[in-house]
């Protein structure tokens, strides 16, 4: 059972009773044009403040001792965005998987449009590496676009 504490926001694993509340949250316009339908909620954290649920963040681990590493990725339900807590849940993440399980680097890889996004990684301490042409089809428009790849080395965690 992961549980993840920031200053604000609680990351733990996400139980049937959340799943409901992800699937609202994810629907929402602002968050379905990033992501498009969310089914499965067994790799996720549900990102909590004040016992509410008000998003999920995701990690992918690579075990491969030769590229050791780990992907994020995250959504915030609408009320909830531009007050910091992406960044929180993302810096908390971060912390973890380079403190505990051992990562020295992340990524992270939102649509290369998507500069609210991209702004607030940086802010934690991802750098821009390059564009991914055509990485993503577009949840709302089923075209392909580009996704911007973003690392973190273990010493640049802001």
């Amino acid at each position: 059972m992961v549980e993840l504490r920031g200053a604000r926001v609680i990351l733990r694993d996400v139980v049937r009773d959340d799943e409901a509340r992800l699937r609202e949250i994810a629907g929402a316009p602002e968050v379905a044009k990033w992501w498009g339908p969310v089914d499965e909620f067994d790799d996720m954290l549900a990102i909590t403040v004040g016992g509410e649920v008000i998003g999920a963040i995701q990690y992918e681990e690579v075990e491969d001792p030769m590229y050791r590493s780990s992907g994020i990725d995250i959504f915030l339900g609408p009320r909830w965005h531009g007050r910091g807590f992406g960044q929180e849940a993302v810096r908390t993440l971060a912390r973890w998987l380079i403190e505990e399980r051992g990562h020295h680097r992340l990524t992270i890889d939102p649509a290369a449009h998507n500069t609210v996004a991209i702004n607030a990684y940086e802010r934690v301490g991802f750098k821009r590496v390059g564009v991914m042409r055509a990485y993503e089809r577009d949840p709302v428009s089923g075209e392909f676009h580009d996704g911007l790849l973003m690392d973190l080395l273990a010493g640049e965690l802001i």
